[in-house]
Formats: C-alpha cells, sequence, structure tokens
C-alpha cells in the first residue's frame, strides 16, 4: 500500500542536534516544512535553524512522548540516540528509519553479525569480553573497537602485536567489545542510498574517502575506482537497505583492497559526512533526500552537476584564532559551511568546505589550498 505523503507546512521531529540536524533543517524549511529538534543540549546547530529546540533528556520518555505529538514523523540525526527514545517515539508517530535499524547499527557487533549473517562482505571480527579472550584471539595486527557508541576514531584502538593487548583492553574494556582484523586496503569508499517506503532506492554512486587520525579529512566525488568497484559497492548498499528495510538514508563505508575486493567497515543509518558533497553538488542532497523517504515523497535525483571534494574544518583549525573565512572564500568555486558550534576542540567538526570543479584531481587540491588559507597565519 502507498504511503500517504506528509506534506510541507507539517512539522518534522529530528532526535539529535549536531551538523546533521542542521543541514536536514536547511533542507526542509526551504521545502516549506517546519522542523523540531530533541536533544540534551541548548542552542545546538539544529537548534539555531529549527522552528523549536526541545532540550530535554534523551531517557526521559514522557518528553519524547509529549515531543513526538507534535510532529507528523520523526527521524534521527545520528545513531547514539537509545533505541528506547525511538520506540517511545515510535508510540505516537512514525519514526523513519524504524528503530530497529538504530538498534542494530548503534552497537558494532551487532551491525557486524547482522551482515555476516546476510553473507555481505565484512572484515573478520570476534567478540571480545575479556583481556585473556583478546590475547588468545589475537593473530595479527588488529584493531580493537567498543561494541558501542563509538564514531570518528573514538572507542577504537590499533593492536600490533601481543604486547599491546592489555594497554588497548585498558583503554576500549572492559564491556563488550569487537576485534576486527586489520585490512591492508587500497582506500576507503563509501556509498549513501536512499530508500522509500514502497522501495524505491537511489544512490549517489561511490565517494572516495581519506582519513586523519581516524577522522574524515577529505571527502571526494567521484571515486576514483574501477567501475567494477563501484558497480559492485552500490549492488552491496542496495543489499545493505533492503535487508535492513530501511525507509531514509544510510551510508556503508567500505575498504576497498589491494585486489579490488570490497569489505564493509560500518553502517551509518543516517545522512554521513562523505555525503556533504551532494548539499552543493547534487540535484538532491542527502539531507532532502532523508526529508523525501521520511515524507513518503518520490525520491529525487542524485545526479551529480559537476565534481566535488569536502574537507572537514575541525577544531584544530581555530589553534591560531578565528580562520580566515575571507581568503577561503577568495576561491569562488569553494563554499563555506559552519556548524554554529560555539566551542572549538581538537578534532571537533567544525564545519566543512566543499570545492566544485570539473575533475576529481582539481577539486581535491582546491579543496585542500581553501583549508590551508583559511588557517591564521598561513595566507
Amino acid at each position: 500500500m502507498k504511503t500517504k505523503p506528509i506534506l510541507p507546512g507539517a512539522a518534522i521531529g529530528v532526535l539529535g542536534s549536531g551538523q546533521l540536524g542542521r543541514m536536514f533543517a536547511i533542507a526542509a524549511r526551504r521545502m516549506g516544512y517546519r522542523v523540531h529538534t530533541y536533544s540534551p543540549e541548548f542552542d545546538t546547530p539544529t537548534g539555531q535553524v529549527a522552528d523549536l529546540e526541545i532540550n530535554a533528556a534523551y531517557d526521559d520518555l514522557d518528553r519524547v512522548r509529549e515531543f513526538a505529538r507534535g510532529v507528523s514523523a520523526v527521524t534521527f540525526e545520528f545513531e547514539n540516540v537509545p533505541a528506547a527514545t525511538a520506540a517511545a517515539a515510535a508510540e505516537i508517530a512514525p519514526v523513519r528509519p524504524a528503530g530497529t535499524v538504530l538498534h542494530t547499527t548503534q552497537h558494532r557487533l551487532r551491525e557486524k553479525t547482522f551482515l555476516r549473517n546476510a553473507g555481505l562482505p565484512v572484515t573478520d571480527f570476534w567478540e571480545i569480553q575479556s583481556l585473556e579472550y583478546l590475547q588468545k584471539a589475537l593473530r595479527g595486527p588488529a584493531i580493537l573497537k567498543s561494541a558501542d557508541f563509538g564514531y570518528d576514531g573514538k572507542g577504537q584502538h590499533r593492536i600490533q602485536g601481543p604486547e599491546d593487548a592489555a594497554g588497548a583492553w585498558a583503554k576500549v574494556g572492559p564491556s563488550t567489545a569487537v576485534l576486527e582484523a586489520f585490512v591492508d586496503f587500497a582506500c576507503e569508499v563509501s556509498v549513501v542510498a536512499a530508500r522509500s517506503a514502497e522501495g524505491d532506492f537511489v544512490h549517489w554512486s561511490v565517494i572516495e574517502n581519506s582519513h586523519r587520525n581516524g577522522i574524515l579529512d577529505v571527502s571526494v566525488a567521484p571515486a576514483r575506482v574501477s567501475e567494477k568497484v563501484a558497480r559492485r559497492a552500490v549492488e552491496i548498499a542496495r543489499e545493505v537497505l533492503e535487508k535492513l528495510d530501511v525507509v531514509g538514508v544510510l551510508c556503508v563505508e567500505f575498504f576497498v583492497t589491494r585486489s579490488d575486493e570490497l569489505l564493509i567497515n560500518e553502517l551509518a543509518p543516517r545522512p554521513h559526512n562523505s555525503g556533504h558533497v551532494t548539499f552543493d553538488a547534487c540535484v538532491t542532497s542527502q539531507f532532502e533526500q532523508q526529508l523525501r523517504a521520511v515524507c513518503g515523497l518520490p525520491l529525487g535525483s542524485t545526479r551529480f552537476m559537476q565534481p566535488a571534494a569536502m574537507a572537514n574544518l575541525l577544531g584544530d583549525v581555530w589553534n591560531g584564532g578565528e580562520p580566515d573565512w575571507a581568503a577561503a572564500c577568495a576561491f569562488p568555486d569553494v563554499k563555506v559551511h559552519l556548524y554554529g558550534k560555539l566551542e572549538p576542540r581538537p578534532g571537533r567538526k567544525m564545519g566543512h568546505l566543499t570545492a566544485l570543479g570539473d575533475d576529481a584531481e582539481n577539486v581535491v587540491t582546491r579543496a585542500r589550498a581553501a583549508l590551508t588559507r583559511s588557517k591564521t597565519g598561513l595566507r
């Protein structure tokens, strides 16, 4: 049965209040929707552009239900919203993607077990409950990750050999952890895709990503990979969204091995940092697509109007004082996005730059150049 669309003028609720919610709210308000955001924080990136900012704890389920009564549908902008919060909201209004998707993807062990059981390519992994088991499971270089509440390099530690086990467990344990075999990859890529309630599927092809200190540094689209890799990555992403029955946007992050094989690294059940390039470069951004899927509207075209690269602006850029935004804007093909965060901290995502151009190599160079020029004392 076709989903009855939620039309412009309605209010959409967002659980979470960071930059992803902010860009979702910008897209939603442009289409005539109202946006309400719910989180424990005040004066948040989302709240600064939303129609209503509710400040309450995620475990205050009565407040969550009250929040849901004021909107026509609920979505989330990060996966660390407790599953009980999503369930309480779902008692009152549709939650898209469903809380079951959140439950699976917010816990690394559940996520990787789901992928393995579904026959999807995933890195070798082992559940770790103790230092003793960690020492027995080690077969070579590996990454130890906390099972929950980890992103942007947090909650993980590289292990080169048995002598590193105790130190890694002290940082990641003592709760359940996941040990992943180290992958000697050629590059990292992602596929951001969307799926409607009727099962329609769209994607933004393959985006190439480079990280620094475990945090995304630069993304470029189109990815510089073979057609075979690009085609297979999209096929796998479609399988993931279908098997999870996603209604909304989800990102699949991959390792590309040196033999051009794909291994799923992580899932993100919402718009993704690498998909920020779609905000300026595509007919329909990942944020507008999230809105369309949540509201039961037809999905929009994902066509790239030109190649694009995104460079993250971390709090480190503020080390010498306020960055020189005029210097960054001196590049006429570069867009500046700031998230309204009040306190810059090392590693904290404060904004991003998007460079548009004629080819992938050119836009990466322009994005990095604008980033360098924005840093105080380097212009």
